[in-house]
């Protein structure tokens, strides 16, 4: 179903209201036939996006309310975040920084609600990646990722003024052996980076980009 303006071909062209075939609607401007400029497209699911469309893909910036509660706030290109948003997570959590094809990609902030710790710094493809500041209530470590774990040389800072140097080592993975009955195709748990302590200092303006 739709009511509202159409251009001189009958095509939904303007500003108009449609019902759609599962029960979608939308609500706002149409050009020759597709969505395209504002409009207001609401999910039988329940989930919301109100922002800018061209040729019926989200793309400029716009709000999208998810079913679990979640929001994206932010820009869009060709139906993906993509750009420069904001994303509040059902768990209360947020991250505010930039995307590429729907995911965490370029500088970023992650706030986790529950400890109210935060990571700045660099994602790749919605993974921590890269130079970085994991900051915390009383001290905070800054060096670099890798696949969303800290690794190689980094520091420590507290805030009664020192600073903790040392590296994250990946420790080796020991192979057990394999029993009988065991299925070989398993693959090992990644274990996590161990702390090793180099030397304790006064504050100093050590940066992981430094490296670079």
């Amino acid at each position: 179903e739709y009511e509202g303006d159409r251009d001189g071909e009958g095509q939904r062209h303007g500003f108009g209201k449609a019902r759609l075939p599962y029960g979608d609607t939308y609500e706002g401007e149409y050009e020759h036939g597709l969505r395209s400029g504002h409009g207001t497209y609401r999910f039988k699911n329940g989930a919301l996006y109100t922002g800018n469309y061209l040729q019926n893909k989200k793309h400029g910036k716009g709000v999208f309310f998810y079913p679990d509660g979640s929001k994206y706030a932010g820009d869009w290109v060709h139906d993906q975040r993509q750009g420069y948003g904001e994303y509040l997570y059902a768990n209360g959590d947020t991250y505010t920084g930039e995307w590429a094809n729907n995911k965490r990609h370029g500088q970023g902030t992650y706030v986790y609600k529950e400890t109210g710790s935060k990571y700045v710094g660099c994602w790749v493809n919605g993974i921590q990646n890269g130079p970085a500041e994991l900051i915390h209530l009383n001290h905070r470590f800054k060096g670099r990722f890798l696949n969303g774990k800290p690794l190689g040389r980094g520091k420590f800072i507290f805030d009664i003024g020192c600073e903790q140097h040392g590296e994250y080592i990946q420790p080796v993975q020991v192979k057990e052996i394999e029993k009988e009955e065991e299925d070989e195709d398993e693959p090992p748990l990644p274990l996590e980076p161990i702390w090793k302590v180099s030397e304790i200092t006064k504050l100093t303006p050590w940066s992981p980009h430094d490296e670079e």
